[in-house]
Parts: C-alpha cells; sequence; structure tokens
C-alpha cells in the first residue's frame, strides 16, 4: 500500500509541475510584448546632448524642445521593422505631427542614405552612434516611439513597429489630449 502511494506521487509530482510550467507559458504566448510598461511614463525625458544627422556640428537636447508636444522615434538603416513603419511616420509628419529621429547605433552614412532613399519624415535626427541615450531611454530594441510632452515629460512609449490601428487608438489621441 505505502509502496503503491509512492510510485503515484513519483508519478504525479513530475506532471504537476509540467501542468504548472506549461500554463505559464501558455498565459505568456497570450500577452502583447509591445505593452512592456516603461517607469519612464510621467518622468522627465532623460537627457542627451547628441549630434544631429544632417547638421554639420549641430547638437540635439531634448530640452530644446521644452514647451513642445513632440514625438521620438528611434530607429536605424538596418532595422526591417523599421521600414515597415516608415509609410506610417511620413503621413504622421505630412498631418503636422513633430517627429525627431533617434538613430541608434548605425552608421550615419547608412542613415543619411536610407532617409534619402525612403524619405525624411523627421525634423531633425540625433545620431546614438554607441547607443548610450537608447539606455537611458529604456529602449529593447528599433523601432521604439515616445510621446513626450511640452513640460518634457514622457507621455508613452510604443515598443515595435507603430501600426494604423496604434496611431488611431493612442498616439494621435495622446496627441490631441496634449493640445487641448
Amino acid at each position: 500500500m505505502l509502496k503503491s502511494r509512492s510510485g503515484k506521487l513519483k508519478f504525479l509530482l513530475p506532471l504537476a509541475v509540467f501542468v504548472v510550467i506549461a500554463a505559464f507559458f501558455t498565459a505568456g504566448l497570450r500577452l502583447d510584448s509591445t505593452l512592456v510598461p516603461s517607469p519612464l511614463i510621467g518622468k522627465s525625458a532623460p537627457s542627451f546632448n547628441l549630434p544631429q544627422l544632417h547638421a554639420d556640428g549641430s547638437m540635439f537636447k531634448p530640452a530644446d524642445y521644452h514647451g513642445k508636444n513632440w514625438v521620438l522615434n528611434v530607429w536605424a538603416s538596418w532595422c526591417a521593422a523599421c521600414l515597415d513603419e516608415h509609410k506610417l511616420l511620413m503621413q504622421l509628419a505630412a498631418d503636422g505631427v513633430e517627429l525627431v529621429g533617434l538613430n541608434y547605433k548605425d552608421q550615419p552614412a547608412a542613415a543619411r542614405r536610407w532617409l534619402r532613399d525612403w524619405g525624411n519624415p523627421y525634423t531633425l535626427t540625433a545620431v546614438d552612434d554607441e547607443g548610450r541615450a537608447g539606455i537611458d531611454w529604456g529602449v529593447y530594441g528599433v523601432p521604439e516611439t515616445f510621446v513626450i510632452d511640452r513640460s518634457g515629460k514622457i507621455r508613452f512609449k510604443h515598443i515595435g513597429p507603430l501600426t494604423k490601428e496604434t496611431i488611431a487608438a493612442e498616439l494621435l489621441p495622446l496627441l490631441g489630449a496634449l493640445e487641448g
């Protein structure tokens, strides 16, 4: 009798552990990877002072945009997903959204060529060739998009390429509310 219970436990314990692990994996697969909470939401945008891609010797720092609502888009010429969202960025720029690019871990010549070939939606592009500013901003990869309000606080972060749905449901309503 005791041996029988011991045999059942040896069988049921690994099965129970497997079921628990499988449940966690299943739940994880249903999560939206673009909804990673950022500890920076509601806080002042991290400072940097980086060279501009198209301006010899000119620098850019987020404080330069104090008093404006603006969007920071982190991108790179080597990023396939950046090309996926690029048409949407071009439309946002055409609609008057203030877009600043942060060219992340890229070669400036490649970035200039990419913008020349596909169009430049950015008012300006800062060059973060070593990725240090990206680290301060909590960048996981490219593309990522942030909305910064007039007071310099981060109000929104989107990981991955923007979609029409994200722009319509989140980005534009937030920008509209910030303007109002």
